[in-house]
């Protein structure tokens, strides 16, 4: 390697950290089979969810992220209500949603990027949390326990789906840059 193409690459190497992205850890495994920890790991992802795009609100310079923060903020509070009243219908009483250190954690990241690095941090955190959101609701929709909890869950799929593809539509945007002509 060249002195150049060194110092590149020790540049790209030491770059990297400023944007890595802490995405929440995933559910436990029994969360998508049995109600408690469901209802549970749901709240968590909620939680994160209205959190992180708080800070998004907070810190975000571009218009189509801060409109993705309040609609995940606005649809999140509401898929937690519909969770908790589910809970409450099949026998249990749910406690309220509490972050685990790794959302918090991610959280964290979010509260001290840089500025030019939240967006992509923000996205790269909702992209993979609404992966595992996904997954969470449509495994329990069709292996959960309970039955007001599995039609919660139900109601639950398509809104994650449609944030998951929002998330991955404006990052790839951000990522593009602005466009020419447009």
């Amino acid at each position: 390697m060249t002195i150049k193409a060194l110092i590149l690459a020790s540049t790209l190497t030491v770059a990297v950290p400023a944007v890595a992205q802490l995405a929440p850890p995933p559910p436990p495994a029994e969360a998508k089979t049995a109600a408690a920890p469901y209802v549970m790991a749901a709240g968590k992802s909620d939680l994160y969810e209205v959190n992180s795009s708080q800070v998004a609100l907070e810190k975000s310079q571009n218009p189509r992220v801060r409109s993705f923060a309040a609609m995940l903020i606005k649809h999140h509070q509401k898929t937690t209500v519909a969770t908790m009243k589910a809970a409450q219908r099949a026998g249990l009483t749910p406690m309220p949603p509490a972050l685990d250190p790794g959302a918090v954690a991610s959280i964290a990241e979010l509260q001290t990027a840089a500025p030019a690095d939240f967006d992509r941090l923000y996205l790269g955190q909702q992209i993979p949390a609404h992966q595992a959101a996904l997954d969470l609701h449509r495994s329990y929709a069709a292996d959960g326990d309970r039955s007001p909890l599995r039609t919660s869950a139900r109601a639950a799929t398509p809104i994650v789906k449609q944030h998951l593809t929002a998330a991955t539509k404006l990052q790839h945007n951000i990522e593009m840059g602005p466009m020419k002509g447009m």
